[in-house]
């Protein structure tokens, strides 16, 4: 029972990592082609086919580290992700206000249909997307923000990096999605913003907030799953779960289950 639960976990855990990847369908197509192979040298006498066959199933099992590097990549981290429980943060009174002024921005924006992109870091470290950027270093406030994502100005394309309650950076190149996700949308439309935050959210904790600049439409996305159309109260207390300002921190496990259920309740809608 113990050898077949853990074969089982394998092969779940594989699926559900590459789950809405492009990867998804290279695995298909390769299942798909070891069954082909096994049934034609079964079912047929085929001696020289069935020598190639057998001599590349070893060399193509070589190959999966590196065709599936990226999501290999994707899981470790997330594994040495769910040991940190711990995150330095300022203190619960700036923390609250950081966020107030967060949700005022993304309310306004969403209004006047300015498009943004903010990323809050958690536990991962940005630096190496704030480096891509113009380095600020200023406190968040909503009339910043604001002016940074005024359209045509030099630092309204790209994200805002936040640390803690400063605005470390703007105009920050992120990477975008290799999911699947959001081509199986009815927003097929959605560009580079929406493409940015998750892919962001898929490369590190990080929470990311988009504001449609086609509708105003508030989205946030975070560990690879993005919650769309969010009104500025559901916005707050998302964020307010997350980063607790009342220094009450939730464990990881619990967050990324109430994110999981959001989410669920989201699609089913």
């Amino acid at each position: 029972m113990l050898d077949i639960l853990l074969v089982t976990l394998i092969f779940f855990a594989l699926l559900y990592t590459l789950r809405d990847t492009q990867a998804m369908a290279l695995l298909r197509g390769m299942i798909l082609l070891v069954v082909a192979l096994i049934l034609l040298t079964s079912l047929v006498d085929l001696p020289a086919f069935s020598w190639i066959a057998q001599n590349s199933l070893p060399a193509l099992l070589l190959a999966l580290p590196v065709i599936f590097a990226p999501e290999i990549r994707r899981t470790l981290e997330r594994l040495g992700r769910a040991g940190n429980f711990v995150s330095v943060k300022p203190a619960d009174s700036s923390l609250e206000e950081t966020l107030r002024a967060i949700v005022s921005a993304v309310t306004r924006l969403s209004a006047r249909q300015h498009g943004a992109l903010i990323v809050l870091q958690r536990l991962d470290n940005l630096e190496e997307f704030s480096q891509t950027g113009v380095q600020l270093n200023s406190k968040v406030t909503p009339e910043l923000l604001l002016q940074i994502f005024y359209p045509n100005t030099p630092l309204h394309d790209g994200g805002v990096v936040i640390v803690n309650s400063k605005i470390v950076a703007a105009a920050c190149v992120l990477p975008l999605s290799a999911s699947g996700i959001l081509n199986r949308t009815p927003e097929r439309q959605m560009g580079l913003r929406h493409r940015a935050a998750l892919g962001t959210s898929e490369n590190s904790d990080a929470i990311s907030i988009v504001v449609s600049e086609e509708t105003g439409a508030i989205s946030i996305a975070h560990a690879g799953r993005m919650l769309r159309r969010l009104d500025p109260e559901r916005l707050e207390n998302i964020l307010t779960a997350f980063f607790r300002p009342n220094g009450k921190e939730l464990q990881p496990s619990l967050l990324a289950k109430i994110w999981s259920s959001l989410t669920r309740r989201k699609e089913d809608k």
